[in-house]
């Protein structure tokens, strides 16, 4: 029996290939690679059944024996299934972005796609590809908004948490310049560079300007002081850095102290108003005796003063029978022994950064009452002379009134609320209902404050910075002295609080 007539055996056009041959040798190479493939029996049912051979020419096609329905049945699904091999086979070919068509090409295209409509108009389902469309062609572009500059990006960008950036419009904060490091700090929603961010939020020492270290624990570790808020790292505490003796504050790396001849240092703050002789701090004197006489606590006997150095201030203390002195460093002392005390009757001048030239003298000082002098640190600013020059006449007036065998927070203490009243009359402009030296000292002594003839601003933290330390003093018999009769006079007023201790030796409670 002859083959159906809708079976033939074709070749596979070469589309990449680099030879050429004729239409009947390509159909030829196909079935026998077919072959190799495929082998179709000729009768499955039977005990020695036929195979398809390969043809040795062109077109030759073998007779197919009789076979029963189902043997027809099976070869028809048997070319159906070959059928759809080919035409998938020179689908996929066609589909090869590159390649040249060969001679013959034209004839199995038209063959290959009358093939292929037959194919899948049959019971095999067409196969519909997703389609792919250009980026923006009938989709929803996701463009991306650069957070820098608002425009959308194009090309590369940087993904910073839900933001985008053009590479340069990814800029530090603080400098304003693009970040370009690996790594970067980001404060909130804003980007700074790591050196950017150390420098806003690091502190630097205040001394030595450098950024303070961190601790063993990874901690920030500085000092502070309490008023001025001037920061330090903790080693300047025990490495010499020069400190000014009045108002504590420690020496920075470029700007130096002036040192005084017994050697201590003073900032060039304090230094504006230092009092530096015992004749220029004489009408400080007299005005802070009139103060006392405004308050009706007027001190009849003349008692010399003397602007001392501190060691002869020190030589005067061990002279001293009695008496109770702030450590670590006494400024001021009420004597009560004849001594000899070597005074300033030359105020120094500036050479470089030393106080230079400074003359004293010895003088003998006599006992005339219970009182024989007042001695003070020269070198310090007026507001904290004064408040010395206060705090010992108040030790004078008490005893040459018979104050006697007062305890040191009694003494000491009602000592300082003198001091401090006077500091805040001078400070705070009469804010108590008190005279102020500011009226009777607008002599030379006054206009010495800033050179100028008014207190300077300076001059007027300085001043608050020792009410402060009066105020905050940690000593029992300073300190603890002051709080209680501060008290006791804001409670009772300070003629019944002195009244009290003459008849008591204690504060009002």
């Amino acid at each position: 029996m002859a083959p159906p007539s809708d079976i033939n055996h074709l070749s596979h056009p070469c589309i990449y290939g680099d030879f050429v041959s004729s239409y009947s040798e390509r159909k030829s190479g196909f079935m026998k690679w077919f072959g190799k493939i495929f082998k179709i029996g000729s009768n499955r049912g039977g005990g020695g059944g036929r195979h398809l051979e390969q043809p040795e020419e062109e077109n030759m096609a073998w007779p197919a024996p009789s076979r029963s329905r189902d043997d027809r049945a099976r070869s028809r699904k048997e070319k159906e299934d070959l059928d759809h091999a080919i035409a998938l086979s020179l689908g996929e070919n066609f589909k090869r972005p590159t390649g040249r068509w060969r001679t013959g090409a034209r004839i199995d295209e038209d063959y290959a796609k009358a093939l292929q409509d037959r194919m899948f108009s049959s019971a095999h389902p067409p196969y519909a590809p997703v389609p792919a469309y250009p980026h923006g062609y009938g989709i929803a572009s996701h463009s991306r908004i650069c957070g820098g500059c608002n425009q959308e990006i194009y090309g590369d960008c940087l993904g910073v948490g839900h933001s985008y950036f053009h590479p340069d419009c990814f800029r530090c904060h603080s400098c304003r310049y693009p970040i370009t490091e690996r790594e970067f700090s980001l404060s909130g929603k804003y980007p700074y560079h790591k050196s950017c961010f150390k420098e806003l939020t690091h502190p630097r020492c205040e001394v030595c300007y450098q950024f303070i270290p961190i601790n063993a624990a990874g901690l920030i570790e500085y000092r502070c002081h309490p008023y001025w808020n001037q920061k330090y790292c903790p080693s300047h505490e025990y490495d010499n850095t020069a400190r000014c003796c009045s108002c504590e504050r420690l020496e920075s790396r470029n700007e130096r102290y002036c040192r005084l001849e017994d050697g201590r240092i003073l900032c060039f703050e304090c230094m504006e108003s230092a009092i530096s002789d015992t004749g220029e701090c004489q009408p400080l004197y007299h005005a802070i005796r009139d103060y006392y006489e405004g308050m009706n606590m007027k001190i009849d006997q003349q008692i010399p003063m003397l602007l001392v150095e501190r060691q002869a201030l020190n030589d005067a203390i061990v002279g001293e029978k009695n008496g109770f002195h702030h450590l670590p460093e006494t400024r001021g002392l009420c004597l009560s022994e004849e001594q000899t005390v070597t005074s300033v009757q030359r105020r120094p001048r500036i050479g470089g950064h030393r106080l230079i030239g400074m003359r004293s003298q010895p003088q003998k000082l006599i006992r005339k009452c219970e009182v024989t002098a007042i001695l003070v640190l020269y070198g310090l600013p007026r507001l904290l002379t004064g408040a010395i020059l206060a705090h010992e006449l108040m030790h004078a007036w008490l005893r040459l009134k018979g104050y006697h065998n007062l305890s040191p927070e009694v003494e000491e203490g009602i000592c300082q609320v003198l001091s401090y009243m006077w500091l805040e009359a001078e400070v705070m402009s009469c804010s108590r209902t008190m005279p102020s030296t500011s009226s009777a000292s607008s002599s030379s002594s006054f206009s010495h404050s800033s050179k100028k003839g008014a207190k300077s601003h300076v001059e007027h933290k300085l001043g608050e910075f020792f009410m402060n330390q009066i105020a905050n003093d940690s000593s029992p018999a300073y300190g603890g002295g002051f709080r209680a009769a501060n008290e006791a006079v804001n409670k009772y007023g300070l003629r019944c609080t002195l009244e009290h201790i003459r008849l008591t030796g204690n504060f009002p409670v």
